[in-house]
């Protein structure tokens, strides 16, 4: 049986009531991590926050499991949900 290799890259979502900081907290947890992001948007639709994100964790100092468990605790600390998904799942998982 042939076993797929996860892919390198992520989607990062987040959602919440927007405040000042929550795309410097999230960045700055990634680049700490050596985490590349390849693509942002965010959008604030009357005082909610949605952003994604495409990130490279090739060169992560973390594996993916303790990524997605940092940034679920990071999201809880300012108040927004944050999910990491890998690529191929989030791509499953939205297809129709």
């Amino acid at each position: 049986m042939n076993q797929a290799v996860p892919s390198q890259k992520a989607v990062i979502t987040v959602v919440g009531k927007d405040t000042v900081g929550i795309i410097a907290k999230v960045c700055t947890y990634l680049a700490e991590h050596n985490v590349n992001v390849l693509d942002i948007s965010q959008t604030i639709i009357e005082g909610f926050f949605n952003m994604m994100m495409i990130v490279d964790i090739k060169g992560s100092t973390q594996e993916f499991d303790e990524i997605t468990n940092a940034l679920d605790s990071l999201g809880q600390g300012i108040g927004v949900r944050i999910r990491c998904q890998r690529e191929e799942i989030f791509t499953k998982m939205h297809r129709i």
